[in-house]
This record gives C-alpha cells, sequence and structure tokens, in this order.
C-alpha cells in the first residue's frame, strides 16, 4: 500500500442488514464520505448479507441448523444436502434482485455457484471419508466451520465491487478468504500481503469480512470474526478513523422497548462502556477488535445507514463525559444464577472460588458479575441449562456437601464513561421499586461506570424503561446525549 496516504484514509465495516439494501449501501454511504471529499482514501470490510451466515452455520439467536450444523450433527447426507440446496436459492434470490441484466446476474451466479459448488463437493467427500474408523468428522469441523463462513462475505464483496463498478467507482475486489490457497497465514500477514499493491488514492477496496488465518478466525472470535478483521485492516494500514455502518444507531437504549422517540445516540463515549456492554452480551465491538484500535489510538464510529447526516457515536480511549450521567440502559435475559453455599467455606473463599472459575473456564462459560460472603458464591451466567447441568455436576463432584440452587434471571444494567453522581443508586433502586420490580440483587463498582440489577425474567423491559425514564429521560438530552 503506498505509504503516503497513511493515516489519511479511513476503514469502514458495513453490517449485515446494511448490506442488504444495496442502493443505502451506495447513496448513504459510498456517495457520502464521512472523512473527506473523495470517493476514495477508504478501505470497506464487508460483512455476509442479513441473514446468511445464518444460514451457513447456525441461527445466531434461535440456534435453528444450517448447513454446517447439519453436517456436524447427521450422518443423514440428505439433511445438509437440502440445506445447500436451500442457500443456493437464496444466494441467487440475492443476486436476481441486484443485477438487471442477463450477463451481469449470469456472471454473479457463476461465481458464487463455484464456491458452492467446491464446498458441496468438500463435504460429501469428507463426509464419505470419516465412515472409515481411521478418520474422525470432529477433528475437521472447526475446518468446515470456517469454510462456510466465508461463503457469506466472497458472496457480498464480490457482488458490492461489481455492483459498483457499474455505477462509476474503481472498486476493486480483495478476497481474504484464502480460497483455494496453498498459503496459511496469520492474520497480519494475510492482511498485509492484500493491502500492499493497492492504491488507496484511486482504488475503492471492498474487502471480505471473512479472513483466512493458519489457526482459524472462527475459533478465537467465533461470529464475531468480521469485526477482528475490520480492526487489524485499520491497524495495519494505520488509518485515521474506523467507521462502523449498522442499521441502527449505537442508542440510550433499544428502541423497540423504549420507544424511538425516547432512544436518542449517544454521541460520544469510550473503550470502557464498549467493554461493559460487550460483557453483557450487547456488543458494539467485539473486546479484541476494540483493543486493537483503543491502543493505536484510532477512534472508532458508529454510524446509522438509514441516516447518513447524523454524526453518529464515536468511540476514544481517553473520553469522559463533561458532566457525569448514565449514557445507555442495556442488560441481558436469560442469565442463570448459580449459587454454591459452604459453611466450611468461611476463611477458604479464595480457594473455592479458585475451582469454581478453573471449572467455568473448562465449560467456557461467560461470567457476568459475581457475588461472595462469608460462606456464598453466586456467579450470574451467559450459557444455556445443558452447559449449566453438566458444570453444576462438576462443581458437586468437587464439593459434595454444597448446597446449590440454580435460577434464570435477568440483568439490567446503567452504563457511562463517568457515573459519579450523588445518589444515582438510591434513585435507581427507587425506580424500579416505583414499577413494582424486586431486585435480586445489584452491584455497583468504586469505578462509578456501571451499575447493574438483577430482576425476574418477566420484569426485563419494564426495568430498562423505568431506569431509562429516571436517569436518561429526564434530562431532555436533545440530539444526542454528547453532540459530537
Amino acid at each position: 500500500m503506498n505509504d503516503s496516504i497513511e493515516n489519511q484514509h479511513s476503514v469502514e465495516k458495513i453490517g449485515g442488514t446494511s448490506m442488504s439494501d444495496y442502493h443505502a449501501v451506495r447513496d448513504n454511504i459510498i456517495f457520502k464520505p464521512a472523512n473527506n471529499n473523495t470517493l476514495y482514501q477508504r478501505i470497506f470490510v464487508v460483512s455476509a448479507y442479513g441473514g446468511i451466515t445464518d444460514h451457513l452455520l447456525e441461527h445466531k439467536k434461535s440456534g435453528k441448523p444450517g448447513v454446517f450444523s447439519l453436517f456436524a450433527s447427521s450422518e443423514n447426507q440428505g439433511d445438509w444436502l437440502e440445506a445447500m440446496h436451500l442457500l443456493r436459492e437464496t444466494l441467487h434470490t440475492i443476486n436476481q434482485t441486484l443485477f438487471s441484466t442477463g450477463s451481469e446476474l449470469d456472471r454473479a451466479n457463476q461465481f458464487i455457484n463455484a464456491r458452492l459448488d467446491s464446498t458441496q463437493d468438500c463435504l460429501a467427500d469428507l463426509q464419505r471419508l470419516c465412515r472409515h474408523g481411521h478418520f474422525s468428522l470432529a477433528e475437521h469441523l472447526d475446518t468446515v466451520r470456517e469454510m462456510l463462513a466465508s461463503i457469506g462475505e466472497a458472496h457480498s464483496a464480490w457482488n458490492t465491487t461489481e455492483l459498483l463498478k457499474r455505477d462509476g467507482v474503481n472498486a476493486c475486489f480483495v478476497d481474504l478468504t484464502g480460497w483455494q490457497t496453498n498459503q496459511h497465514t496469520s492474520l497480519d500477514e494475510r492482511i498485509n500481503q492484500a493491502l500492499q499493491s493497492l492504491d488507496l488514492s484511486t482504488q475503492l477496496p471492498i474487502v471480505t469480512g471473512y479472513a483466512h488465518t493458519q489457526s482459524g478466525l472462527m475459533n478465537s472470535f467465533n461470529r464475531g470474526y468480521s469485526e477482528m478483521t475490520f480492526s487489524r485492516v485499520a491497524v495495519l494500514s494505520g488509518a485515521s478513523k474506523a467507521i462502523i455502518h449498522k442499521e441502527f444507531h449505537f442508542s440510550s437504549a433499544d428502541p423497540k422497548i423504549v420507544g424511538e422517540h425516547n432512544a436518542i445516540p449517544i454521541g460520544r463515549t469510550n473503550y470502557d462502556v464498549a467493554d461493559q456492554l460487550a460483557n453483557l452480551g450487547m456488543e458494539a465491538i467485539h473486546p479484541k477488535a476494540a483493543k486493537g484500535l483503543r491502543q493505536n489510538a484510532i477512534p472508532l464510529q458508529i454510524k446509522n445507514t438509514f441516516e447518513p447526516e447524523h454524526e453518529g457515536t464515536t468511540i476514544t480511549h481517553g473520553y469522559v463525559s463533561d458532566t457525569p450521567c448514565v449514557e445507555i440502559i442495556t442488560g441481558s435475559r436469560g442469565i442463570y444464577v448459580l449459587e454454591l453455599f459452604d459453611q466450611d467455606m468461611v476463611g477458604q473463599i479464595d480457594l473455592y472460588d479458585r475451582d469454581i472459575l478453573a471449572i467455568l473456564h473448562r465449560f467456557n462459560v461467560q461470567i457476568v458479575a459475581k457475588d461472595i460472603n462469608a460462606n456464598t458464591i453466586t456467579h450470574y451466567l451467559l450459557t444455556n441449562l445443558k452447559t449449566l447441568k453438566r458444570l453444576r455436576n462438576a462443581l458437586q463432584e468437587i464439593y459434595p456437601d454444597a448446597e446449590f440452587d440454580q435460577r434464570k434471571s435477568a440483568i439490567v444494567s446503567a452504563i457511562g464513561s463517568d457515573m459519579q453522581v450523588s445518589g444515582i443508586l438510591a434513585q435507581a433502586v427507587s425506580s424500579l421499586a416505583a414499577s413494582g420490580i424486586n431486585v435480586q440483587a445489584m452491584h455497583q463498582s468504586m469505578r462509578q461506570v456501571d451499575m447493574q440489577f438483577v430482576v425476574d425474567e418477566k420484569d426485563y423491559e419494564l426495568a430498562i424503561q423505568s431506569l431509562h425514564r429516571s436517569l436518561v429521560e429526564i434530562h431532555n438530552h436533545g440530539k444526542a446525549i454528547c453532540v459530537v
């Protein structure tokens, strides 16, 4: 990449829902550059079209199996082959909505068919091979998952490149998927190889959000892989700014819960707030992706694709709100509470805590919060019931005389870059009580960046609404909590 353009360009990621609306991407993002008046000096990292990765792997929320899950769990070839057939039809339908002429549509279908055909042949060969006792399918499933995931981003990036060329933009397709390559490199090496020949003053790179790496990108980041690619492209290219284009604003609460007229963009915040959100499973950006941006002092701007004139929200390392306030009310349903009580724990909390944490790590369970007193340790976990039963059984083997209690709850959190407001905790608890909500537990750290309230799952939305009214709406912030 030409060194003369370093620190003049932006790296921008486009989310899947936005990608599904090409005209909005073209008119609101490509033709309305956020950094300068030129069409170029930008690198775009794109996600798969909305819902496609769910078809390829499994549904992110419901867990409904896609091609990968069916291939991994079924000995019946017909199951995953049918899913592949439906996937092909879906991708062809997307192509048909984007390409008007027969020749353009034929080229688009030929591109994706080549990937699908090769993948299908590979899966069929692997399934046949693993029917023999000497080969284990489980040993290859991580690679299969990576291969399938790559198809979604390759499809959207190739299509977008061709459509922009048609519309007069000198776009170029940058394929990081390592399709049919013999080179197994690190993520940084693959990105550097792809960027070295680019001239950002005259080219607009459209980069696949999936990148093939020696260790496997999904092994470390699962469905957050495109954010990691985006972050490393920004860091390695020396970007002046990183931008994420989503279908909604980074707002003070979920508009579906508090109402669109009440939720307002945050405007400015810091990476600490982003980390608190990630801990609740509500990622603005994957924490490891944010780490690279933060360490290299690259500001991250989150913009609404469908409201391009709004500056959105900018996340930086050192920002602290001028006036202490709550910036966002959010939370997580389906939190499992696991309580371990043992009379012998007194004076040995560190030993119990060490054993519990080791088992939680073994089962790859995310801890949202934790309570400790003299003889009880309570963890609030983002997991599923099956995993919870397994880790509880493991703990009972170590502590057969301990008493265990488990239940399902929700956590609602107030978060801000500086919440050192006298009486804010009492104000929050009073608002919940006024709404008839029983607080089962609460947490507030000395750093004053978040407060967490454990409530009954049925009270989740009411708690969000209540806290938003009393801690955010009462201030009539206007266009944003902090205007950029």
